[in-house]
């Protein structure tokens, strides 16, 4: 990628910076001469903090977020809202949220949203186990009261959001979703922080 007259470890590490979201060939040999110029300050710190992770981090069994602990602290926090559940598609939206600072109970991952035209089904979302953890809950007398449809709003995000209402109808839960500040087409991870707050304050009934 970077020419034959770079070294196949040189040519490797722009090969996997490319990878990454928002950085294409030419972005990747820049981020990579950048480390290549720091060692000791930026690539040996940045390569012992990802090999940390690699091996530390994983996916929250009752949430789907991904910390260090499983459950993730979020869902060990005792000053979480337990009657309140915020749906999100992806972990970057949960971090917007609690960037936004606008919502303090528990939260669900979906990983990402149904999609006919990329052959995502319910069974490769975590619908189902976002299905059962409100049924059991409910059946507890500190049950989950409300769950909140974090959607980006975009079509595959509202088709999510009809497909999971329809489903919980039968646990009697109140199902609600972000509504004023939400931009048709905006994600949620793009949004400020206040745009975020006041979806969260305006949301409504489904």
């Amino acid at each position: 990628m970077a020419g034959p007259s770079v070294s196949p470890e040189i040519d490797r590490l722009i090969t996997l910076l490319a990878r990454l979201p928002g950085l294409g060939p030419r972005s990747a040999r820049r981020a990579a001469l950048h480390l290549l110029k720091a060692p000791d300050r930026l690539m040996t710190p940045l390569a012992s903090a990802m090999n940390t992770a690699a091996e530390r981090i994983a996916t929250c069994s009752v949430c789907g977020n991904v910390d260090a602990t499983d459950p993730c602290n979020i869902c060990r926090a005792p000053g979480r809202d337990r009657t309140s559940i915020c749906v999100v598609q992806d972990v970057s939206d949960l971090w917007a949220m609690e960037r936004a600072g606008a919502f303090r109970g528990t939260y669900h991952v979906l990983g990402g949203t149904l999609s006919a035209l990329d052959g995502i089904r319910p069974e490769d979302l975590n619908i189902a186990s976002l299905i059962g953890r409100v049924a059991n809950s409910r059946e507890q007398e500190t049950g989950v009261e409300e769950v909140i449809l974090a959607m980006n709003a975009t079509v595959d995000g509202q088709t999510t959001a009809h497909y999971i209402t329809e489903h919980l109808e039968k646990t009697g839960v109140k199902v609600t979703r972000l509504a004023h500040g939400v931009p048709i087409g905006g994600e949620l991870d793009y949004l400020d922080d206040g745009t975020i707050a006041a979806a969260m304050k305006s949301r409504r009934l489904l």
